[in-house]
């Protein structure tokens, strides 16, 4: 198997529910198939980690064969295979790992496992043609706004990112799905408060409440008590189909004043003139823009993925466990999933 030159690396991502597989070609995407079970999920509100486990073990030999056949490679021509070994759910990861350690087994191909946290933030560069590689940025300040995790690290190599603040409590896109929720308006909750934000005019917003510290080097997150004071203001107010666009306006504005305050702190204390963002929760436009406002602000490249890589994708873990290997990074077939933490 080649440590330099050409490489062909199998990316396997089943960190929650989504059932992914990538090819990989020296850091170009051959192909990336995501098969997701959130229809499965809506009625619960919610991922229900039976459901997304048994998901991924119906599904992701069909989504495998999806995604030799677009890369128009079989499995032969698989020189590493990289795959999430956390965070996520622990039976959904399992069943990932044992897919790709089944696979480098029967194969004798040299397995890589990749923190999908990580992944997220280097998913900003893939395909970015002309924009430079990874090892062109470091070092760099990376943000991962997703369904689980809102945190902020210091990006020094592929192998060393460094969290300097995290959530204390709600994620971003967890507090989006709780305001839903409790507006009734369904899951997953990010694209239908963003739809409903988009249609309120901004003018006679509600000032909820935003989680900021003085403290300039308090770089860590809160948002339960948004969601509560969306919970106490729907209980009280006149429940009209206006007030629950005001709401979500409100609610999402909030979200992103704390997100974009701690943006700053971050690259001020750091000093990093470049920001990569990524997650699920990058796909929100307004978001997106008041990211690019900031980092144009404090005279700082940004930089995004395309939309295809924000929610969980094996693409970037494709990528990202290509760059490992190529630094001497392997596993082996004992590796154990890490469900929780960073």
């Amino acid at each position: 198997m080649p440590l330099l030159g050409q490489m062909i690396t199998l990316g396997i991502e089943t960190s929650c529910d989504e059932t992914a597989v990538a090819l990989v070609e020296d850091g170009r995407v051959l192909s990336s198939e995501v098969s997701s079970s959130v229809h499965l999920h809506a009625r619960y509100g919610g991922v229900v980690p039976e459901i997304a486990s048994r998901f991924h073990v119906e599904y992701i030999y069909s989504v495998l064969e999806e995604a030799l056949k677009d890369a128009r490679r079989t499995i032969d021509d698989v020189d590493c295979v990289a795959v999430t070994r956390g965070p996520g759910l622990p039976g959904s990861l399992l069943t990932g790992m044992a897919f790709a350690k089944a696979i480098s087994f029967a194969g004798k191909i040299p397995l890589v496992g990749v923190n999908h946290l990580h992944a997220h933030i280097l998913s900003c560069f893939l395909d970015e043609g002309g924009r430079g590689a990874p090892g062109d940025m470091f070092p760099f300040i990376g943000m991962v706004v997703s369904g689980g995790h809102t945190s902020i690290y210091v990006c020094r190599g592929l192998n060393d990112l460094s969290v300097i603040g995290r959530t204390k409590d709600d994620a971003v896109g967890e507090a989006f799905d709780k305001v839903a929720k409790i507006l009734d308006l369904g899951y997953p909750g990010g694209p239908v408060v963003e739809k409903r934000a988009a249609r309120f005019t901004g003018a006679g917003g509600i000032r909820f409440p935003r989680a900021l510290l003085k403290d300039e080097k308090d770089l860590d997150f809160s948002f339960s008590g948004i969601k509560t004071a969306v919970f106490y203001y729907w209980r009280d107010c006149a429940r009209t189909e206006y007030e629950k666009d005001r709401i979500c306006f409100s609610f999402q504005e909030a979200v992103i004043d704390v997100i974009d305050k701690k943006i700053a702190r971050a690259l001020r204390f750091t000093g990093a003139r470049i920001l990569a963002a990524g997650g699920g929760v990058i796909n929100n436009e307004a978001l997106r823009r008041r990211l690019a406002s900031r980092c144009a602000e404090e005279g700082v490249e940004l930089y995004l993925p395309r939309r295809e890589y924000c929610a969980d994708n094996a693409a970037m873990i494709a990528a990202l466990g290509e760059g490992l290997f190529k630094m001497g990074e392997e596993a082996d077939l004992f590796m154990n999933a890490m469900p929780g933490g960073f």
